[in-house]
């Protein structure tokens, strides 16, 4: 092979243009509708065909061009306009300064397989990587001191076509770096960044790209480079591609040379975030660095390290869960273990539940909840599905008390709110709207726009989404290779004035994309009704090896080529974020009906919501939050369900039904000046109660309250005097386990308090008390040589079923009373009162108590009575 010297071209941009680069290079533009104006003004059409790339727009354009515009006073002063915006945004105060400003600067770390910032940047799948997008915007209006970490795969994700039996075929595009807006971290010598990261035999070398997010830093490794034999540049090849053992070598890369890359550039994190288990080798890193540097044990480090990590878990589908063989964790992982001080057992005990199970195999997810301080679910019913599905992990611990918590998703509103919504908000909010999205009271001033502007504004969207919606459907006919005569059908697809039902996401088996055509009769009836029409689009992939999903998109490909229905039934083949945007904005409904309680979250029927699209979902993930009765509707009544046959038959019945008697008519019912006024009603509800909760400006609020500060302030307390705290509180762990086997509690008297000053022992033959009363409870705990002000004795207490198992209780601390006579005896006291009727139980139970614990289940010691 021939030697190849590269170089790079850049764009000859005349002096009063050279603010374009400036703004091309951060993706503030993705959320600020006259930053896109400003590019679109260069060449619309070459915009469109740059696939909305700033970067190679301005090298693709003609250096004629460029000077006519350098003497344009208009645009000069659009471009100036958007200059100083950018300036003041990165410059102006913030909400973090103002709520946190007590806290000590603490850096987070995101980490996440994937970024779906904007699709001039393809290195997203789906809902994860989109959510970890809008996740740095919101950081960075909200001024969250954080940096994003990731990968740099050379052709991403796969681009999807459609074959003409409607089967899903791959192709997969390169990315061309040098025409994206993203620069690599250079030495001040201008010679690339990189980090070395250890792999069986051999270290690879990674390059760091960056780029801006506002005011936040996404920074993306890249194991391309001449250094790096052909395979291990094969690393960041593609995303969720190739085998486990491909797999597990990105994830190496994302977690340890990610934390690697973060330290070459000086960046010091006090908090690191795991958006899914896919960067939980972090935690080990942090770990070994840690031992390094403070010459610590491994449980020494791991108390610092916990207590300045959290895990975000976003799947409850097996499919979904990364784990690998123990000969993959061998071979990558043999020569890294003794560097953490641990042997091979106890490092694959981290990231199994049954610890001494040889067979298991190596779990990220478990990985992470056993290094991290904090643990969350995306949703309400997500965190009891994950505290369910992950509850072993802390035995004899109630499921309601797993140290499993929720906070719910949400999306950045302006980077998919439409722009003539955005407008609208502007003239009735205030210009500086979005800033204050969080306030409810913000989304009452929707009560001033009249409902005519209100709807007009909604058709235009709709009518935009048609034009869209036949240019692409042309497209892909043409590429199919279809007769000129029947490329006329693109252009006669869909009716503005039809009710428009959209359904795109990613085609997995329990989403059930094609539970509609259950019954494909009653369907074809609701779509060829001529007075009340109604028309769907479809959209979205599904997994390159995921045969189900596959089918599912071709079921419903075969069924829209019906010459009855053609005209209102559409698949948009490649699914990304342009499409996106052009459905959220413009159908009238988004239906959702994964099978309950398989969704996490999903984060798309909030993206409708916030432009006025109508919900209508089975009660899961998000919507079970998120539904009023009078902004939107839900499918079922969440009911859990055995024989999945059985229930895709109920929904789809549910669906039709709905669409019958409640949401056509309901679309349809026109005031004298033909406007469906009840329908506008329920948009106005709808949107006053999800905009201001299901936004990440309130998703990232939570975290810096609830994990992101207390995180960063424990890190640093326990890191603090070379670690000296973090080594005590390891020592006092260690005590207690070797105690604990000592711990038991002996001795429980209940008895009960009439309010008359006096105490009777309860009956245990005829426990039976009046409301109004207290249950006094005293415990005879023996603690051996453990001091009691170590151990927390707590009563448990709660509602019973018939089997006498407590349902959903709750703690109560019990009071230190005294010492026994027996030496290493105490007896501790507490009292639950008795507020309702009804069969109630009352447990004890004995947790170790130290103010450094992240919570009591921290050490999976616990004890209750247990009779004899």
């Amino acid at each position: 092979m021939p030697t190849v010297r590269s170089f790079t071209v850049l764009p000859a941009l005349p002096g009063p243009l050279q603010d374009l680069e400036l703004i091309a290079k951060n993706m503030f533009w993705t959320w600020n509708p006259e930053f896109v104006e400003l590019f679109k003004r260069i060449d619309s059409n070459l915009w469109a065909t740059c696939g909305h790339n700033p970067v190679r727009l301005l090298g693709s354009v003609s250096q004629m061009k460029l000077d006519a515009l350098a003497e344009n006073q208009g645009f000069l002063g659009q471009l100036q306009r958007a200059t100083e915006k950018l300036k003041a945004y990165l410059e102006r105060p913030t909400w973090y300064e103002a709520v946190c400003s007590k806290s000590k600067d603490p850096m987070i770390a995101y980490f996440s397989a994937e970024f779906g910032v904007h699709e001039c940047l393809p290195i997203y799948a789906g809902g994860l990587g989109i959510l970890a997008g809008d996740h740095l915007k919101s950081a960075s209006d909200l001024g969250i001191p954080l940096v994003g970490v990731g990968l740099l795969y050379q052709k991403g994700y796969f681009r999807q076509y459609l074959n003409i039996d409607g089967w899903q075929q791959e192709i997969y595009v390169e990315n061309d770096y040098y025409n994206m807006p993203i620069e690599l971290v250079r030495k001040e010598s201008g010679r690339p960044l990189t980090v070395s990261v250890e792999y069986p035999g051999r270290c690879v070398i990674a390059q760091i790209w960056c780029v801006p997010v506002g005011k936040v830093k996404l920074y993306l490794l890249d194991t391309n480079v001449q250094a790096n034999a052909p395979i291990d540049r094969m690393i960041t090849s593609s995303l969720y591609g190739g085998d486990r053992e491909l797999r597990i070598r990105q994830e190496i890369m994302l977690g340890i040379g990610g934390l690697k890359a973060l330290s070459v550039m000086g960046i010091k994190p006090t908090v690191c975030h795991m958006n899914e288990g896919h960067a939980a080798f972090m935690a080990l890193e942090r770990i070994r660095e840690l031992r390094s540097v403070h010459n610590m044990t491994f449980d020494e480090a791991v108390e610092a390290t916990r207590a300045g990590n959290v895990f975000t878990i976003h799947t409850p589908v097996k499919a979904g869960l990364d784990e690998f063989r123990v000969e993959l964790m061998d071979k990558y992982f043999g020569h890294y273990f003794p560097k953490l001080g641990i042997n091979r057992n106890r490092f694959l005990s981290l990231g199994r539940i049954l610890p001494d199970d040889d067979d298991e195999p190596f779990k990220m997810p478990v990985l992470a909840l056993r290094l991290s301080s904090s643990a969350n679910g995306v949703s309400e019913l997500h965190g009891e599905v994950s505290r369910g599905i992950w509850g072993s992990l802390w035995p004899g611990v109630p499921q309601g008390e797993i140290p499993i918590h929720s906070i719910t998703n949400g999306i950045h509103i302006k980077s998919w709110l439409s722009d003539e919504i955005d407008s609208l908000y502007e003239r009735y909010f205030g210009p500086s709207w979005a800033d204050d999205a969080m306030d409810k009271k913000l989304w009452e001033n929707l009560e001033q726009i009249p409902d005519e502007e209100f709807w007009r504004i909604h058709q235009r969207c709709k009518e935009q989404l048609v034009v869209f919606t036949r240019n692409r459907l042309k497209a892909q006919m043409q590429r199919r290779g279809t007769y000129h005569t029947e490329l006329n059908h693109a252009e006669e697809v869909l009716d503005p004035e039809a009710l428009t039902i959209g359904f795109a996401r990613r085609f997995a088996g329990y989403k059930r994309g094609n539970l509609l055509l259950k019954n494909p009769g009653r369907l074809t009836k609701l779509i060829t009704d001529n007075d009340r029409p109604i028309q769907f689009i479809f959209a979205g992939k599904a997994h390159p090896k995921d045969s189900e999903g596959k089918d599912i998109i071709r079921q419903i490909v075969q069924y829209a080529s019906q010459h009855n229905v053609r005209r209102r039934i559409v698949f948009l083949e490649d699914y990304d974020i342009d499409i996106a945007r052009f459905l959220v904005r413009g159908v009238d409904v988004w239906l959702n009906n994964p099978r309950r309680p398989m969704e996490a979250s999903g984060t798309s029927g909030m993206k409708a919501a916030m432009n006025g699209v109508l919900n209508m979902s089975t009660s899961d993930g998000w919507w079970c939050e998120g539904y009023t009765p009078d902004g939107g509707w839900v499918i079922g009544a969440g009911e859990n369900y055995e024989d999945m046959g059985y229930q895709d038959i109920v929904e789809s019945q549910a669906i039709y039904d709905m669409l019958e008697n409640e949401v056509i008519p309901l679309y349809y019912t026109r005031s004298a000046d033909n406007l469906p006024r009840p329908w506008i009603r329920r948009m106005k509800n709808s949107i006053k109660w999800i905009a201001p909760r299901f936004n990440t400006h309130r998703m990232l609020a939570d975290y810096t309250r609830r994990f992101y500060n207390p995180a960063a302030a424990k890190w640093r307390y326990l890191t603090a005097e070379a670690c000296t705290r973090a080594r005590a509180f390891s020592t006092w762990k260690a005590g207690i386990r070797r105690a604990w086997s000592e711990l038991t509690v002996k001795d429980v008297v209940m008895e009960v308090h009439n309010g008359d000053g006096e105490n009777n022992e309860l009956n245990p033959r005829q426990p039976e008390l009046k409301v109004g009363t207290h249950l006094t409870i005293k415990a005879l705990v023996k603690l051996g040589q453990t001091d009691p002000n170590n151990v927390s004795v707590e009563l448990y207490h709660g509602p019973v079923d018939t089997w006498e198992n407590i349902k959903i209780g709750s703690a109560e601390r019990m009071d230190y009373e005294r010492a026994s006579e027996e030496d290493g005896e105490h007896w501790f006291v507490g009292s639950i009162p008795c507020r309702k009727t009804g069969q109630y139980g009352v447990a004890v139970r004995i947790l170790p108590k130290h103010e450094d614990l992240a919570n009591p289940y921290e050490l999976g010691l616990i004890h209750w009575e247990v009779k004899s």
